[in-house]
């Protein structure tokens, strides 16, 4: 072996200077992590997860029942501190699954959970989607299994934190390890809330279709089913306006149950919807109690103030800002007005009677009176706030009131003042609007060439639809909504026919309008709560902000018009006040209600008579409703106002209402001279077309009109007595109708003719005449507007 040094191999040996090295990461790829480093992040992740879950599932115990059996009441106050109403009596009644049908069960598991028996206590999907529709502006969401529902509604409180949540969780995943799931649906169908104070569903089953659990069928079963996502919106007796919705939601529980091989496809074809049953309450809420109530909360939920939940958890003290005095005056002038007038044994149509009414203080928005039917008990719907019933020619003064603040002007350039003429031809079709829009005149009575005046004491629809197009559709229901009206409300879109009332607005909502053209067009919503307290603590209400809706000029010159009504047209009932008074008569279609809104300068109050079948809760004519061939505005609705004004404002001061009217208000505008062959009107004779005589002066066109069928002076006026104007014109039998009563010194209508008692000039009659008067036999068509 040589020895001269051999030289080293590559790789051999340990490591040493001739060990290659790892090249270094350089640029970007020095920031991403790597596969050793990630592989570690969640081994260590993992191992941190399920340490927490460990602790935390060691740590959170199985509470016991919450306090749910002896939750509080909430207490209801009058405005001076007396006691109106106290709820919060759990209506409960628990039942064993056995005493469930199985139609029922299968109805709330496909609405709520339809996994419920095959997966686990949560549903990490559904969480996650909850959160992220509830983050991306999707509404809120529930992610939660009926095990986690049970949970929350049995062991823990309702407040939406993420500490209640964490707990829900664990707990949730502990009770699905220790009880069945029959126990816990079981334990879900009692506590659950189904609205009507309803918890379970056994008192849901009574409250809504008097039967027990266990005779609860796939229809009914579905329909609380449906119940447990909106409790209060989606009973459509109490909000018959959500009853779309609440149908949609049925259906989807009903596909639901086909899906999951819970019911057949042909029975569920065969199914309809299950109209529930009017409420029955207890007798804590009778009376006008619960209508207060419920409108109350609607209020506290609706501004904000507190939430469904916490409502129903109990223990608010709520002071009112009603009166006393003055509830106590609307339920006597209704009994008074109307329900004494009731003879339902014996007419079928007095039992479709329902009435609602409101009062509001102009100058605060104070509603001190509400009026929501004959007893919650028996009647659920609050007559006062219900939105499914037209309001008629009650929205007329509104058409007007955007007139006068758009300066709008009539199709010949005229300025629309109230004493502008009109042709008030019987279905004449609106000029201006490519629609081919003709509306019929209440009992298809043709006017003539008539001032805005008295086109509104007689409520003459042509005038009014010909004026909503003059002014612009879209102008009129700004200016609606600017008054009071929701932009929500149903119906109320841009067209002619917006003029004559199809809208559906409530009672409380007209009230709010007709108080700002009362306060001279500055409007601040209404507000039916003082002051809302909770354990000695005062929760903040939302403070009055007023604005001016409308200039005092347009809202003064409504007012003025609207006087007329009361002095010279359909609602001289409301006379009987004592007051300076304005107001408008309204009808709905096919007399399916009857409007009066009116007002002092101290308090304007909303007044409605409506039919409504008691079982199907369809709406109904009024046709034959108190005796009477017709229920109008101008009866039931004003004589209930004009008493309840009288006796609310008694003992303040009497003030006359301050105008401030627009420039040229006085000022008569004459109408165009048609040829006498385009005077399309009822009454005979060249004499009693307005507009071919002298100037009318403000207050009394063609002989002016006065109460109920009476003629003043020499003139005629066409058409007789004013009417309410209705939204079609057309009586029950699509024709007019004749009153069948007697005439002033006994003559009888026959056939629609009213014959045998002459009238002198300034005479009276008690029907209406749409022939003429003051010239001796009243003849032509004659309905009785005195009621």
């Amino acid at each position: 072996m040589s020895d001269e040094p051999q030289p080293q191999q590559p790789n051999e040996g340990g490591a040493g200077e001739g060990e290659s090295r790892r090249p270094r990461r350089t640029g970007w790829r020095r920031i991403i992590p790597t596969w050793r480093t990630v592989l570690g992040t969640c081994v260590i992740g993992a191992l941190l997860v399920i340490g927490l879950f460990y602790l935390g599932y060691s740590m959170v115990r199985i509470p016991p029942a919450n306090a749910l059996a002896i939750k509080q009441s909430n207490v209801y106050l009058y405005a001076d501190g007396s006691q109106l109403a106290r709820d919060g009596e759990v209506n409960r009644e628990n039942v064993g699954l056995a005493q469930i049908s199985e139609d029922a069960q299968h109805a709330v598991l496909a609405a709520e959970d339809r996994g419920f028996y095959t997966e686990s206590a949560i549903d990490p999907k559904a969480m996650v989607r909850a959160a992220w529709n509830t983050a991306t502006g999707k509404g809120k969401q529930s992610g939660s299994t009926i095990t986690q529902q049970y949970v929350k509604n049995y062991y823990l409180a309702q407040e939406q934190t993420v500490t209640r949540k964490v707990k829900e969780f664990f707990i949730s995943i502990k009770l699905d390890q220790e009880k069945s799931k029959n126990d816990i649906l079981e334990g879900y169908l009692n506590t659950s809330y189904f609205g009507r104070n309803a918890y379970g569903i056994q008192a849901a089953a009574q409250a809504y279709y008097g039967v027990d659990a266990t005779e609860l069928d796939a229809a009914r079963g579905a329909y609380l089913a449906a119940l447990l996502n909106a409790p209060s919106e989606y009973d459509v007796v109490a909000h018959p306006e959500n009853r779309s919705a609440a149908e949609a939601r049925w259906n989807y529980v009903l596909d639901g149950m086909v899906t999951e091989g819970w019911l057949t496809s042909s029975e569920r074809a065969g199914l309809k919807f299950p109209m529930p049953k009017e409420a029955t309450v207890s007798t804590g809420m009778s009376g006008q109690r619960g209508y207060v109530v419920d409108a109350v909360k609607q209020y506290l939920v609706d501004n904000g103030v507190v939430d469904a939940d916490s409502l129903e958890a109990g223990g608010y003290r709520i002071t009112t800002t009603l009166q006393k005095p003055k509830q106590d005056a609307f339920v006597k002038a209704v009994d008074d007005q109307l329900m004494s007038e009731l003879d339902p044994e014996n007419r079928t149509v007095d039992t479709y009677v329902r009435a609602g009414g409101a009062a509001v203080e102009p100058t605060s928005g104070k509603v001190v009176a509400m009026y929501g039917g004959i007893d919650y008990v028996k009647q659920y719907t609050n007559g006062a706030t219900r939105r499914d019933f037209q309001v008629g020619s009650t929205f007329k003064p509104f058409v007007f009131t955007a007139a006068v603040e758009n300066a709008s002007t009539t199709q010949n350039g005229s300025p629309i003042t109230p004493n502008t003429y009109y042709d008030g031809t019987n279905k004449r079709p609106v000029q201006g609007w490519s629609g081919g829009y003709a509306p019929e005149n209440e009992d298809q009575v043709s006017y003539g060439d008539i001032t805005v005046r008295e086109a509104t004491d007689k409520s003459v629809n042509a005038v009014y639809a010909q004026m909503a197009v003059d002014v612009g559709p879209d102008e009129v229901k700004r200016t609606a909504v600017a008054l009071g009206l929701p932009s929500g409300t149903p119906e109320l879109l841009p067209y002619p026919s917006i003029a004559l009332g199809v809208a559906q607005a409530s009672v409380l909502d007209m009230a709010e309008a007709y108080a700002t053209l009362a306060n001279h067009g500055e409007h601040g919503t209404y507000t039916l709560v003082e002051k809302i307290t909770r354990g000695g603590a005062v929760i903040e209400t939302p403070e009055r902000r007023t604005t001016q809706a409308v200039s005092r000029e347009a809202a003064d010159t409504t007012t003025s018009v609207l006087r007329s009504v009361v002095e010279n047209g359909t609602a001289t009932a409301a006379q009987a006040a004592g007051r300076p008074a304005a107001g408008k008569t309204g009808t709905a279609e096919e007399d399916q209600a009857a409007w009066f809104a009116g007002y002092t300068p101290d308090l304007a109050t909303v007044v409605a008579v409506m039919g409504q079948d008691p079982v199907t809760a369809d709406h109904k004519s009024l046709y034959g409703a108190m005796g009477l061939e017709r229920v109008n505005g101008g009866g039931a609705p004003a004589e209930i106002w004009a008493q309840f004004t009288r006796d609310a404002l008694e003992g303040t001061p009497v003030t006359d209402f301050d105008l401030r009217l627009q420039n040229g208000a006085e000022v008569v505008y004459q109408p165009p001279a048609p040829p006498a062959a385009d005077q399309d009107t009822d009454a005979p004779g060249d004499e009693d077309t307005p507009g071919t005589g002298d100037p009318a002066t403000p207050d009394q066109a063609q002989g002016g009109t006065t109460d109920a069928g009476a003629t003043a002076g020499t003139g005629t006026t066409p058409g007789g007595t004013p009417t309410d104007g209705g939204t079609t014109g057309d009586p029950a039998d699509g024709g007019t109708t004749a009153d069948g009563g007697t005439t002033g010194d006994g003559g009888t209508a026959d056939g629609g003719t009213a014959t045998g008692g002459d009238t002198t000039a300034g005479g009276t009659t008690d029907g209406t005449s749409t022939g003429t008067t003051g010239t001796g036999t009243s003849t032509g068509t004659t309905t009785d507007r005195g009621r």
